[in-house]
């Protein structure tokens, strides 16, 4: 992925365009390293999004709605008391790094003016959002706090003096012309490409093997030729944002040769920026809040698993109850062949038609007539046990496909869908209950499926939880809706908003049922549909479990593209 000093210039480019002199609004912090600001300039709202996430830190306007959290944290809340009310004065990228400075105007709480600069530092793990008095030069705060133990070069504390990340006494690409392009390429021993990433600033490995693939690695002066072409088609702003969808996704703000097979082009920076990273950053979120719930459903799910093997070797000596009765029974009929002490006793078998001998071990201490005794009790206390084995491997069975069925739903789960498993857990009794206010006592809240709309404007929902599911097949459905269900395989309640869909919309919503289940990355995925007035849920069931009749299956393979299409439309 390369957010490189090129696609840092196009984004600020870009920003300068919309947010120029535009006016703060709000200002939340959706997790621990990223923030939204929300500005209205040209008489429209737009949301910037800041990251200093160590594998997607990025800056960009995005669409995406983000969560505002109840308890905004302390950074989020000291830049509300320095920036809300403020306007933007500059955006600009410092050289050509992966930096960029937005500088603000404003006024403190007694009218008087204020100057504050936020700088976003995009470097990977090193990334960080930092806020300046740029009158004073030192920090007021920043998104991640680096203490003198962390880092020798600088300090990023209240209070102390900002200082830019290690110079590396590279050239700046854009005040750079072809005769030190070339001096460069010359003077060094390393391939093309190395020279560029290793002299240049901002400069990516993607960029650079651009530069040699365009010039196929000839002259020194082609490679340079190619480089400033380049250069001067980003200080021209002469952009072509695209996502390579090949086996490595990846993307650029041009359309390089090396993005051969699939591709999808954007509009503007933003926009590729908002889709690459939403699904990647979503997922990464959902990662964080999931840790415990994965685990505890693991443990379950093996807990069980162990717990049938166990049960199993139990019920296998449970199927010898009826050897122990008919031993019983031959040693009642031979108990004049006995005496106590004996250690065995050797028997006609008269339930074998060939009369066969059978020997029958004793205990030595009982008598005969307590041998015999014995062997009823054990034949009783087996045939019990091979009912509530029985009935016990059942359930355990029962409990393994309701926690693979979570399993699979916490892999799709949005932020909004954990607190709905967390609750639902809490009432089955995995999880202790949550304390809860007044205020969240009386606020009911009701289970939201997705919507989708098929291309002929049919709308289609999918439960994305097992709260979800049964709100969707028992309440939310009518009862001549088509309802799907992948087949023998743990995924989402699908349902097709009309009586009589067309073919197209039919195989959509297969295609929406195979792709929330666990078969989402199989082939020629099975998929059951009926009425919904021939599925049920029986009486105790767990969450998310019904049985159903009279459907018909088709065979669809999941195609991820599918969902961005019928959620857009």
């Amino acid at each position: 992925m390369a957010f490189d000093g090129i696609v840092t210039n196009a984004i600020t480019r870009q920003l300068n365009e919309q947010l120029l002199a535009g006016r703060i609004l709000k200002i939340y912090q959706p997790t621990s390293t990223e923030l939204v600001f929300q500005i209205r300039n040209n008489r429209k709202n737009k949301q910037l999004l800041l990251s200093a996430h160590s594998s997607y830190s990025r800056i960009h306007l995005t669409e995406t709605k983000q969560q505002n959290p109840a308890q905004p944290p302390m950074f989020c809340m000291v830049l509300r008391k320095h920036l809300i009310g403020s306007f933007i004065e500059d955006i600009v990228q410092y050289k050509n790094e992966r930096i960029i400075e937005i500088s603000f105007r404003g006024v403190n709480e007694i009218g008087d003016q204020l100057s504050r600069k936020l700088i976003i530092e995009i470097m990977g793990k090193h990334s960080n959002i930092i806020l300046i008095d740029q009158e004073k030069g030192h920090i007021i705060d920043s998104i991640k706090h680096i203490s003198p133990n962390q880092s020798r070069y600088r300090t990023v504390l209240p209070g102390q003096t900002y200082i830019y990340p290690p110079n590396q006494d590279k050239l700046d690409p854009f005040t750079t012309d072809q005769a030190k392009v070339e001096m460069t390429l010359n003077e060094s021993e390393e391939n093309f490409s190395k020279t560029l990433v290793q002299n240049f600033m901002g400069i990516s490995p993607l960029i650079a093997n651009e530069v040699v693939l365009q010039t196929e690695n000839e002259t020194v002066q082609k490679t340079a030729e190619q480089f400033i072409a380049l250069i001067d088609r980003a200080k021209d702003g002469k952009f072509s944002p695209v996502i390579h969808l090949g086996d490595k996704e990846d993307f650029h703000v041009f359309d390089l040769v090396q993005f051969s097979g699939e591709k999808e082009s954007f509009e503007d920076v933003s926009g590729l920026l908002d889709h690459f990273y939403a699904d990647k950053a979503d997922r990464d979120r959902v990662k964080q809040q999931v840790g415990d719930l994965s685990r505890l459903m693991k443990n379950e799910l093996d807990k069980n698993k162990r717990k049938i093997k166990k049960q199993q070797q139990s019920l296998k000596k449970a199927e010898r109850a009826d050897d122990y009765q008919k031993q019983g029974e031959l040693l009642t009929a031979h108990l004049h062949l006995v005496k106590k002490g004996d250690q065995q006793v050797t028997v006609i078998d008269y339930y074998d038609p060939n009369q066969s001998e059978m020997i029958i071990k004793l205990n030595p201490n009982k008598t005969p007539s307590e041998n015999a005794q014995n062997f009823f009790k054990t034949y009783q206390k087996l045939k019990t046990s091979k009912t509530k084995l029985t009935r016990e491997i059942q359930k355990a069975r029962h409990e393994i496909d309701y926690f693979e069925r979570l399993l699979q739903q916490l892999e799709t789960a949005r932020l909004d869908d954990i607190e709905e498993i967390r609750s639902e857990l809490r009432e089955e009794g995995y999880l202790k209950e949550k304390r809860k206010t007044s205020k969240q006592k009386n606020k009911p809240t009701k289970p939201s499926p997705e919507k989708f709309v098929s291309t002929d404007g049919t709308t289609i929902y999918v439960g994305r939880n097992n709260k979800q599911n049964d709100y969707l097949t028992t309440k939310m459905a009518h009862s001549r809706d088509i309802w799907l269900h992948t087949k023998d395989i743990p995924g989402s309640h699908v349902l097709i908003r009309s009586d009589d869909p067309t073919e197209q919309t039919l195989i959509e919503a297969a295609q929406l049922a195979a792709l929330f289940s666990k078969a989402s990355a199989s082939s020629s995925v099975p998929v059951d549909y009926t009425e919904v007035r021939h599925v049920r849920k029986p009486n105790g069931a767990k969450p998310g479990y019904v049985i159903y009749e009279q459907q018909k299956t088709l065979f669809v393979t999941p195609d991820r593209s599918m969902i961005a299409l019928l959620k857009k439309s």
